[in-house]
């Protein structure tokens, strides 16, 4: 991590992720490149369903490559740059027949390395085949969740996850939040951790800094008018109000179950996540 010195007070705090360990370009490949209007927290009619996204810097979209459709053609990593629109570094990939794409990088791999993808491949870092030919205990990310469906599940920084073993045409993984899932066996997964794991470290030291990002200022609900907010009004200081807690469109939270008692792939689902003790 980049610290900084306490030379203003958003300084004092500030981290930062020193780039230059990591990435060997900071001009992207401009035929994998296009301008995108970002959607900001709006729905089709505009209308915010999502609050406190915003504005923030301009960014150009990396068209990067999740469906992994190039079998059994090596590619050799070209460059490693950063995404402005994920939390992980891309890679430049450079296939034998000469086109270029940009996918998810894996952490440990550097310019020159090579990967291929296949239905059963050397088990390499960054290379990518079927669920059922990776041996238990190994580390996965960009799986699919349906056979040739495109990578779906773990893409963002330092995620991975731990193939636990494999039955009846299903491989069960641990998922990052620890919940134990079964994923078809023909699914394509590949070898590896995401990279950038340090992202989650990353303090921004000051508000200025988060609109950069897009992301607005946030408002407590017990500060808002009846009219706004479950939480809204009374005289000074006032608890919520209400026997459960709420968001602004009145959605019960804290305990209660949202995932649908039918949902499609419930049948999948192995073991819940492990709830996270909350700090006191």
């Amino acid at each position: 991590m980049k610290t900084y010195g306490p030379f203003t007070p958003g300084r004092r705090q500030m981290t930062g992720i020193n780039f230059r360990e990591y990435l060997t370009t900071s001009k992207p490949e401009k035929a994998l490149t296009f301008g995108r209007k970002r959607d900001v927290g709006r729905n089709s009619a505009g209308r915010i369903t999502s609050s406190h996204r915003g504005a923030g810097h301009k960014r150009l979209y990396r068209l990067v490559d999740f469906s992994y459709d190039k079998k059994n053609i090596p590619a050799t990593i070209a460059s490693i740059e950063y995404d402005p629109n994920r939390s992980s570094f891309i890679a430049l990939a450079v296939y034998a027949d000469g086109e270029k794409r940009y996918v998810i990088v894996p952490k440990g791999l550097k310019v020159g390395s090579k990967f291929i993808v296949g239905e059963k491949v050397d088990l390499k870092k960054g290379n990518r085949m079927m669920l059922k030919h990776i041996p238990v205990g190994t580390f996965v990310y960009n799986v699919e969740v349906k056979p040739r469906g495109g990578a779906k599940l773990i893409r963002s920084a330092g995620n991975f996850a731990e193939v636990l073993s494999s039955d009846a045409g299903f491989v069960s993984l641990r998922m990052p939040s620890t919940e134990v899932r079964k994923i078809d066996e023909t699914a394509y997964a590949s070898i590896g951790e995401v990279s950038n794991e340090e992202h989650k470290l990353v303090n921004f030291g000051k508000a200025g800094r988060s609109r950069w990002m897009g992301m607005r200022p946030k408002v407590r609900g017990t500060a808002m008018n009846p009219v706004d907010h479950p939480y809204g009004g009374g005289e000074g200081r006032q608890g919520r109000g209400t026997k459960r807690p709420k968001t602004r469109t009145g959605k019960v939270t804290g305990g209660h179950k949202s995932r649908r008692p039918k949902k499609y792939s419930n049948f999948l689902i192995v073991s819940r996540r492990i709830k996270k003790a909350r700090k006191k």
